[in-house]
């Protein structure tokens, strides 16, 4: 991994002040250890003309994956190879960010205890990166740096020079020359926008990411055109994150506006008060979706399939509307848990009269389930093996046959919002699959279509623009006049 910053001078302004900006004597090759490799800082040429100095960064894969312990890009169990072959060592990433910060951090500060004026005064600068990741594109390097006063000179790297029909890879050769930044600036540019065209970091990200962002972007990101997708992905698209950057840079630009300060804008809020509003549980959020769809049903008689511990029979309890709850599930340490918790010992007659929880595989038929208005599965089919959905098709839809059918589950797409879930992972260690929103709603479909029902899907919780809500429900209505058709294998399951 490599990268050069060249500069030219005069004999009342030598270029090798360079050095003195940098921190790093232009006569020596110096090494710096890392935790996950070794950088080099040497001067390839040193004079009063010219001078360049190269950042080299060794990267050691090995000590990136053991102290990377599974997080980040490469680290997905099921990408073993992938985590010691790849171009980590070779492409400019955000390992190389990390090192400029670490290498120059005086220089990024603009510190110059020898020479005090010199970080302040604009230099004629070049750059040259020769393989940087670049998703987006030659157009992408050029909106991002040209707005920040560097000419940008971009080449594509092709897959394979021999084969030229193979096109070109997503990495880019990159040259860039400016006349009025200073070294800092040009630091604190690098630092932020390479990680952001790689879209990708080797670590994980937490909110102290957003001080460092605005760090770095002082005095040139609020007013950059692609302030909101540089916060995005340098914060590895995570939507808490992001918003909370993007507020920070309106205050931060509405005070220049005002000039004045930041605290005296953002002074609304009273830090002795409490007035934050919690946010309301997606659990929470998915038992109300479903007690509203079962109310615009007008269901009376409801199965809660799947019931687990009990919280959704708990709320259908509370709702005087729903005359017969019937939890079911296979797990009886589950349905005694579930019965602890409805007190159902202490139960009074009447209100023991309108609930059952009874053992039952979903697998296969069962006559008990018949003859109910509305049966629910809520985040139930993802801990089903793909293979033993059909068997659970027909158990509901084609013996039981419910007025109404409601299904949620996952939408995998929505887990890049998660903060905490680590990427490739699912949301719950016994989840067999997720799906997106586009499988789902095939599956769904497909299942109506077999059995005689109409199906409508709705978002539960905030549908985000990008990746749709977190938890996908679709509505099954059993239609009239309607006669299922079923396989023999159906049958037998």
């Amino acid at each position: 991994m490599f990268l050069t910053i060249s500069t030219t001078g005069t004999p009342e302004r030598p270029a090798t002040d360079l050095g003195f900006l940098l921190h790093k004597h232009p006569d020596k090759a110096q090494v710096f250890s890392t935790s996950y490799g070794t950088a080099h800082v040497l001067y390839p040429e040193a004079s009063v003309e010219r001078c360049t100095a190269a950042l080299l960064l060794e990267v050691d894969a090995v000590a990136l994956v053991r102290r990377g312990k599974g997080k980040g890009r490469g680290g997905a169990p099921d990408a073993a190879l992938a985590q010691y072959v790849n171009d980590r060592p070779y492409a400019a990433s955000s390992l190389l960010a990390v090192a400029l910060s670490a290498v120059f951090s005086s220089a990024m500060k603009g510190q110059c205890a020898a020479k005090p004026d010199l970080p302040a005064r604009p230099l004629p600068l070049r750059i040259e990166v020769p393989a940087l990741p670049a998703r987006g594109g030659a157009d992408l390097v050029r909106k991002l740096f040209e707005p920040l006063g560097w000419t940008v000179a971009v080449e594509a790297v092709a897959l394979d020079v021999e084969f030229p029909e193979w096109g070109d890879s997503r990495y880019v050769r990159l040259e860039l020359e400016a006349s009025g930044l200073t070294v800092a600036e040009a630091l604190r540019h690098l630092y932020v926008l390479l990680p952001v065209l790689d879209d990708a970091k080797h670590y994980w990200v937490s909110s102290d990411e957003v001080d460092k962002l605005l760090r770095a972007g002082e005095g040139w990101l609020p007013d950059h055109p692609e302030q909101k997708l540089i916060a995005d992905r340098y914060l590895s698209r995570r939507w808490s994150l992001t918003r909370e950057a993007m507020e920070r840079l309106e205050l931060v630009r509405l005070a220049e506006a005002d000039d004045t300060e930041v605290e005296e804008i953002d002074n609304a809020v009273d830090a002795e008060a409490d007035t934050e509003e919690k946010p309301i549980p997606l659990a929470v959020q998915r038992r109300d979706a479903i007690l509203a769809a079962l109310h615009a049903s007008g269901a009376a008689r409801v199965l809660d399939l799947g019931c687990g511990q009990g919280q959704l029979v708990q709320a259908l309890l509370k709702d005087v509307r729903f005359t017969e709850i019937v939890g079911v599930d296979v797990s009886m340490r589950a349905l005694t848990i579930a019965s602890r918790r409805l007190k159902l010992d202490r139960m009074g007659e009447r209100q023991a009269a309108r609930v059952r929880l009874f053992q039952g595989s979903l697998a296969y038929t069962d006559n008990r389930l018949k003859g109910y208005d509305a049966a629910v599965l809520s985040e139930v089919v993802e801990h089903l093996d793909l293979p033993r959905l059909p068997a659970l098709e027909y158990a509901v839809f084609g013996s039981a046959r419910p007025r109404t059918v409601l299904v949620t589950t996952p939408n995998v797409e929505y887990n890049v919002r998660w903060e905490t879930l680590p990427a490739g992972h699912s949301r719950h260690g016994d989840h067999r699959f997720e799906w997106t929103r586009e499988e789902f709603r095939t599956w769904a479909r497909q299942v109506a279509g077999r059995h005689g029902y109409e199906v409508e899907f709705t978002p539960v919780g905030p549908d985000d623009p990008e990746v749709g809500p977190p938890t996908q429900m679709a509505v099954f209505t059993l239609a009239t006049a309607t006669t299922p058709t079923t396989t023999k294998e159906e049958k037998a399951a």
